[in-house]
């Protein structure tokens, strides 16, 4: 069985349009995926750190240990210092070794505000190589 389109004198005439429907119908379904899927990426857990237990680090002779305490209060070795006066005692304990780890160690409750704070008044005063100090809890795992 044969089927004619046209007669053999017309030619079929050439279209010069795409058809961008399917494109559109597409895009419209990936972008109604991505709407529905985009919220449910975004993470929102609150995060309880574990206590770090990895085997301790030898400490230096003279560590110069930065010390924040529950009440705010900060102390350079055991002399008790202000944040506006800490870099100047930070100098004094490092002897101006500006490449000295300082050790940094804070109560619990102290704020992460309160340790920029301290860390950014190290930062000013060229003290980069800083280390936080934890308490061990165990065994250090291999």
């Amino acid at each position: 069985m044969a089927l004619k389109l046209a007669s053999d004198s017309e030619d079929l005439a050439v279209a010069h349009e795409i058809n961008v429907t399917p494109f559109i119908d597409v895009m419209l379904v990936l972008l109604i995926i991505f709407m529905v899927a985009a919220p449910l990426a975004t993470v929102d857990v609150k995060v309880d750190l574990p206590v770090s237990n990895a085997q301790a680090a030898p400490k230096p002779e003279a560590p110069v240990y930065l010390s924040m305490q529950a009440d705010g209060a900060l102390s350079v070795g055991d002399d008790r210092v202000t944040l506006a006066t800490l870099g100047d005692a930070i100098v004094g304990a490092t002897a101006g070794d500006r490449e000295k780890r300082i050790f940094l160690r804070a109560d619990k409750t102290v704020t992460y505000d309160a340790i920029m704070q301290a860390m950014n008044a190290l930062r000013g005063e060229g003290y980069v190589h800083v280390a936080l100090v934890g308490a061990e809890t165990g065994a250090a795992r291999p």
